[in-house]
């Protein structure tokens, strides 16, 4: 919704989740940005994205818990345009498991 573009963080925690005690978790989640039937955006391994340092100061800056260097969740930042979108998380390898799906307005 609103009139303009907003940024977003967009994680899908699995492997981190393991520090809490959370059993069962998606070792390996992929993430996935839709308009309509097109994804416009994905990630699998946060830290592999072009724009990763600013995923970490960014995380930071919302209030999120920091992903390991190594680790193998998933995140985007991105500037969206109002409208609809839907995220999708599967196991990269086809796995299942629990994970985390988070969204975060950066200012």
């Amino acid at each position: 919704g609103g009139s303009g573009t907003r940024g977003v963080l967009i994680r899908a925690v699995g492997p981190a989740l393991a520090a809490f005690g959370v059993g069962g978790i998606l070792a390996d989640p992929r993430l996935e940005l839709y308009s309509g039937q097109t994804v416009i955006q994905s990630n699998n391994d946060w830290q592999a994205a072009n724009n990763a340092a600013l995923v970490a100061g960014v995380s930071g800056q919302v209030g999120a818990f920091a992903l390991g260097p190594v680790s193998k969740d998933a995140a985007l930042l991105t500037t969206l345009a109002p409208g609809s979108y839907t995220v999708k998380v599967t196991g990269a390898a086809g796995q299942s498991g629990n994970v985390l799906i988070e969204f975060y307005e950066v200012p």
